[in-house]
């Protein structure tokens, strides 16, 4: 069938990022008709794998964690059909460590209340509060802040040097505004439920496993050649007959009996998909010109979703001179006022990211707290990094960087903050009011890899299940 014909498909997919891509893979796995809508001119989303000067580098997402089942069963699922080209990639034990700075130098972020209590990046009166932190009231403010909270329970310099750098690293957010039961809902439900941070780790560690819950390590990962390596296999599998890219004035109407999804191709032909189900996995700031016949009220508190904007910067070494780079990264506490949010080491993390004795390093800057940094031109991102690049990681002054990438991101990370749960329930009632249309992506259901892989894997089973039932 040409690409300016009507096309009859049981579910359109709109935008080919993770969550489209894995939504599609399982659904033409069940045998459900698919097809996939994207406004670039490739699939991936921000998802993207170079190679350049003998350096493998991500310009999107670095890292994800077997969170979930979902995961492993994916990669597992992808490996065997793409014939080994999609293998899972773990980082090694010694590339736990997680770093802080402090002062003038990286310090090991604890690993444990034992670690916490011998540590230099907490004050005593806090670290005296860590051991208190089981007996401690429970928060009875369901908007609470994760500053207000750890403040709460484990006092302020565990929030300057422990979870300030960790919202920096996950959401490049502000503690004071991400809002702890959406931002971080299992850190919420342990207080909730077991009226402890500690004491519900405890409890939960103790809770007996199935085997498929034995899938989900939580070890960081990503595949064997890149994260390009999923987007490939799932690209192939799904068929790029199945895929439009580089569709224009993409929109969403109902139909009599269908959902009709029109766009212009590459070409510049008009083309309608007819579909019983419609899922939308793109950014929310483009869903009210996508689903027009919204009303705006009830599009508004998900158009008014905040991102954070993230530049992040590759710089690779040839000959790292000895330096003990053996790490996960190391991240940057906002009262240290440094101009980066933090830097990973993704070639101790996994193989072939940078020449046998070399580093690749991945630095990030901006976030919710300095957007004005993206304003800045290429040469003095490169400059203000390379001046980190010989202070944090001490490199000598002589030493320059082999090789430099600047990969900008102006809507990189949405933010979990008071306003998502009207967000959440604006989503809940268009789809409620609109039978067979689900708006799904990183707006809701959290914002890593495992949150999007499983977000799609259960629409997919449902879906499924619709349509068999």
């Amino acid at each position: 069938m040409e690409r300016g014909d009507n096309i009859h498909t049981d579910v359109t997919v709109i935008g080919a990022g993770l969550t489209g891509l894995t939504l599609a893979f399982w659904l033409k796995r069940k045998g459900v008709s698919v097809k996939l809508v994207e406004k670039n001119s490739r699939t991936g989303g921000q998802i993207l794998t170079c190679c350049q000067n003998g350096f493998l580098f991500e310009t999107g997402p670095t890292t994800g964690s077997v969170a979930t089942p979902e995961v492993a069963e994916l990669m597992t699922e992808l490996n065997q059909i793409s014939q080994g080209k999609c293998e899972l990639e773990t980082a090694p034990q010694a590339a736990k460590r997680r770093l802080i700075w402090k002062g003038k130098r990286f310090h090991d972020l604890p690993a444990g209340p034992l670690g916490g209590i011998r540590t230099s990046l907490f004050r005593w009166k806090d670290k005296i509060r860590i051991l208190r932190e089981p007996w401690r009231k429970k928060g009875t403010d369901p908007d609470e802040s994760v500053a207000q909270l750890t403040k709460r329970r484990l006092g302020r310099s565990f929030l300057q040097y422990a979870v300030d750098p960790f919202l920096s690293g996950v959401y490049a957010g502000d503690p004071d505004k991400l809002v702890t039961r959406y931002a971080l809902p299992k850190l919420y439900q342990l207080e909730q439920q077991y009226g402890s941070f500690i004491k519900g780790a405890i409890a939960k560690k103790k809770q007996p496993k199935t085997e498929r819950d034995k899938l989900a390590t939580k070890k960081v990962f990503s595949a064997v050649g890149g994260l390009s390596r999923i987007i490939e296999a799932e690209t192939a599998a799904i068929g790029l007959d199945n895929v439009f890219l580089n569709a224009e004035k993409v929109n969403v109407e109902k139909g009599n009996l269908h959902w009709i999804t029109s766009f212009s191709n590459e070409v510049g032909k008009k083309v309608q998909i007819e579909s019983q189900f419609v899922v939308t996995t793109c950014g929310a700031y483009q869903l009210a010109d996508i689903l027009s016949f919204i009303p705006s009220q009830l599009m508004k508190p998900i158009t008014d979703l905040r991102y954070a904007p993230v530049v992040e910067v590759n710089v690779g070494v040839k000959d790292t001179l000895g330096g003990d780079y053996c790490a996960f990264g190391g991240l940057v506490p906002s009262v240290e006022k440094r101009k980066v949010l933090g830097v990973l080491y993704p070639s101790a993390c996994f193989s072939g990211r940078a020449p046998e004795g070399g580093a690749l390093f991945s630095f990030f800057i901006g976030g919710v707290k300095h957007p004005e940094l993206l304003e800045l031109s290429d040469r003095e991102i490169e400059e203000l990094v390379v001046d980190e690049f010989h202070e944090m990681l001490k490199f000598p002054e002589n030493v320059k960087p082999d090789f430099i990438h600047v990969s900008r991101h102006l809507k990189a990370i949405p933010q979990y903050e008071r306003t998502s749960g009207e967000r959440f329930k604006a989503v809940e009632k268009i789809q409620k009011d609109n039978e067979g249309l689900i708006i799904a992506g990183n707006l809701r259901d959290g914002i890593g890899m495992a949150h999007r892989i499983t977000q799609a894997t259960n629409i997919a089973n449902d879906i499924f299940k619709k349509l068999k039932g």
